[in-house]
């Protein structure tokens, strides 16, 4: 059965960095575009990055962009949201997905078809 598990989302300070990972079973991330979104209390899910490792093309929101890198480690599969610069804008639940067809932009939710449940990312001082 395929599976994404996300790790890593906690409380931080404005300025500080935190690393998310998801880390897939039953199914080869390699083969897969890879995409982090979030969603913040009262608002609708937001697109943070996608990435296709079969076009080697990569989007970032502008909210995140400079700040944020997604990256994969194919040996572990497994996928990681590196987030520096933190600030109170960028709490919130965050997700992992993964789909077959390459990234045109960051995409819809809708477009996705494997979810990980999500972890919390908490900024405040």
């Amino acid at each position: 059965q395929e599976q994404l598990v996300e790790s890593g989302g906690a409380l931080v300070q404005p300025g500080g960095s935190l690393r998310l990972s998801c880390a897939a079973s039953g199914f080869t991330l390699g083969d897969y575009t890879i995409a982090w979104f979030r969603q913040a209390p009262g608002k609708e899910r937001e697109g943070v990055s996608c990435s296709s490792s079969s076009t080697g093309r990569t989007y970032y929101a502008d909210s995140v962009k400079g700040r944020f890198t997604i990256s994969r480690d194919n040996a572990k599969n497994t996928i990681y949201l590196q987030m520096n610069s933190l600030n109170l804008e960028d709490t919130a639940v965050y997700y992992c997905a993964a789909r077959r067809l390459i990234c045109v932009g960051l995409g819809s939710p809708s477009a996705f078809g494997f979810w990980g449940q999500g972890t919390q990312v908490t900024v405040s001082s």
